[in-house]
């Protein structure tokens, strides 16, 4: 489907309560339809391709800041008010941000797999991350010729075959210029001082063995959202939703039940 400048893939009834996924830097709206699957029969599930993603318009300048402008006019071309936002990764940076302008604007948000922070470029993981991410694509290699390892790094034990071999479709397909415009886009992006002013219900989601966003910083990143809640899976990397749908799915169902009333 297409609102404006934007792709996004939807399920469920058009009046439903919205429930918007954001992907990761290596994913796109497909990433995702096991969950509009899964909750297409309660919430207009949706799933937007990042600006510069699949068919979605590149931005002029990417950064955290605009990629949240982003956000807010797919919300409005898309007529989806007080939405639910799932944000995994760079996805969960986004709605961090858009949550420093609209507040109140959603009706709860899921922070998987995320962080408050990157840090400035000059700091010695910073570098050695952005490093072992570009570093391939300068030296000659393709999306996809790296996908395969870049998939395998960022997954637990004993990954769903079916979600692997989608992860791999979303990496290898990801344009070359959006992945190094969305990595660069990390540096400097810091909201900790934002997590206390986070007035709607609040999950965050981790994986036990996830190295880009270690579970025990994502519980103590909770902490300092009023009421938030916290779920850790047992055995999953960084792509939880592809890794463990099952898991993902039950984690993510429970928090939406506890947040949205039953359906007549």
């Amino acid at each position: 489907m297409k609102a404006g400048l934007f792709a996004y893939e939807a399920a469920g009834d058009p009046k439903a309560q919205p429930l918007l996924f954001l992907h990761g830097i290596g994913g796109a709206a497909r990433a995702w339809r096991n969950q509009l699957s899964a909750f297409g029969n309660r919430f207009r599930a949706m799933a937007w391709d990042m600006p510069g993603y699949g068919g979605s318009a590149p931005l002029p300048n990417v950064s955290i800041a605009a990629l949240a402008d982003a956000l807010q006019e797919f919300l409005q071309q898309t007529g989806a008010t007080k939405p639910i936002l799932v944000g995994h990764s760079i996805g969960g940076m986004i709605v961090q941000q858009w949550l420093t302008r609209h507040k109140r604007d959603a009706h709860a948000v899921v922070l998987a797999q995320t962080s408050p922070a990157f840090g400035k470029a000059d700091g010695d993981w910073q570098k050695s991350f952005i490093a072992a991410r570009l570093g391939p694509l300068v030296r000659g290699e393709t999306m996809a010729s790296l996908a395969p390892s870049l998939v395998k790094e960022l997954v637990g034990d004993d990954p769903d075959a079916d979600g692997m071999a989608l992860a791999r479709d979303c990496m290898a397909n990801v344009p070359a210029a959006s992945y190094r415009a969305m990595m660069l886009a990390l540096i400097g992006f810091d909201q900790r001082g934002a997590l206390k002013d986070i007035s709607v219900p609040t999950l965050f989601l981790s994986g036990s063995k996830d190295n880009n966003a270690p579970a025990p910083m994502m519980a103590k990143t909770a902490t300092y959202v009023p009421g938030s809640r916290y779920v850790e899976l047992a055995g999953v990397g960084h792509l939880a939703n592809l890794e463990r749908p099952d898991a993902f799915n039950e984690a993510l169902g429970g928090f939406l039940n506890s947040v949205v009333a039953p359906s007549p």
